[in-house]
């Protein structure tokens, strides 16, 4: 199974909440990467080493001073736009002298950063999610750390039928891995669609605690997810019978939108995002409380299980075949998708553009 990471693609850095007014650093495909916010507020991203010893920058005693960032090794001194702005022992500053960039952009209340060469940095193909930071909804969130290469996470979220078997107690009951599933895949758009529609389901304990539903209900699962990062799991919860109305509306259903940055950290590691948004019972700090620990804990399962699976992968032999069956097919859609951002992403773009 590959670990290649795909280049000339924008990736989850953080959420904005993490980024301020101190050096912050993270690896993102194996590139250590260094944000801070201006005066002004603005992020900015350049690599994490100074350019005279490689010491990070993001490592104390550095600093920020006003919009400048001093190196805490020999007090080379940086500008927001990432030029070296002084030299200790001399006026002249090497023309040379400048940190490598990252664009970045600050949406949806994320932060994305694009790993590869910055000329190719197009800000719109960055999906959307706008429901992350917009009236009308309340999300909570959180990062985990996966021992994992990002692929296993993309394959997880694909399918499931896990929840039945992984997730039982809290999202997983028979009807998910018993219910066929079905896929389309955009390849203009670069979408990969998974749909499991179940009309009379058990109501997991996640729903019942959080909508007050019980007994049967019909659940809807439609997973959106563009390569390489974004994975958007529309979640339909309702009464038995219920459906949207034919303009659209949905007043008998709770909604709820599980959002998940899958970010490569290196080869074998991976930043797992995760963010759950509702529209109902929204100042409800009781139910906030519950979705933040429950889907934590689902969250966490997947996490174990995963890191075992690394583990796993690490010592079979060469050529070991995996089995495939009818609920693999969004997963292996999107395997073809990222083998595909691979192999057309320029193999010199990151070193030309660092």
């Amino acid at each position: 199974m590959s670990t290649a990471i795909p280049r000339d693609q924008w990736y989850v850095a953080a959420y904005t909440t993490e980024v301020g007014r101190e050096l912050f650093s993270r690896t993102i495909g194996g590139e250590s990467i260094l944000f801070w916010r201006t005066e002004a507020g603005q992020v900015t991203a350049h690599a994490d080493r100074c350019v005279h010893r490689r010491f990070p920058l993001s490592q104390a005693p550095s600093r920020l001073v006003g919009d400048t960032v001093v190196c805490g090794y020999h007090g080379f001194t940086y500008g927001a736009d990432g030029k070296c702005v002084a030299v200790p022992g001399q006026t002249r500053v090497p023309r040379t002298a400048r940190l490598a960039p990252y664009p970045v952009v600050e949406q949806d209340s994320l932060i994305w950063v694009w790993v590869g060469d910055p000329q190719r940095a197009d800000p719109a193909r960055i999906p959307r999610a706008s429901y992350l930071d917009s009236p009308g909804w309340t999300t909570v969130r959180g990062r985990e750390p996966l021992a994992a290469r990002f692929s296993l996470l993309v394959d997880n979220l694909l399918d499931l039928s896990h929840e039945t078997y992984l997730h039982g107690g809290y999202i997983g009951t028979p009807e998910v891995a018993a219910t066929p599933i079905s896929t389309e895949v955009d390849d203009d758009a670069g979408v990969v669609y998974v749909s499991r529609h179940m009309d009379d389901a058990e109501c997991p304990p996640f729903y019942v605690r959080s909508t007050g539903l019980s007994g049967r209900i019909a659940r809807w699962q439609d997973i959106e997810y563009t390569p390489p990062c974004l994975y958007k799991l529309h979640s339909r919860i309702a009464p038995v019978g219920s459906v949207p109305h034919p303009d659209g509306s949905d007043p008998d259903a709770f909604h709820v939108e599980v959002v998940y940055a899958i970010t490569p950290e290196t080869e074998h590691s991976t930043h797992d995002f995760w963010m759950v948004a509702r529209d109902f019972a929204l100042d409800d700090e009781e139910v906030t409380a519950f979705l933040a620990e429950n889907n934590r804990t689902v969250v966490l399962q997947d996490v174990e299980a995963l890191d075992v699976l690394e583990r796993v992968i690490a010592t079979e032999p060469e050529g070991y075949q995996e089995l495939s069956v009818n609920i693999d097919t969004g997963g292996l859609a999107a395997r073809r998708m990222l083998a595909r951002m691979v192999d057309e992403a320029p193999h010199d773009a990151t070193a030309a553009a660092r």
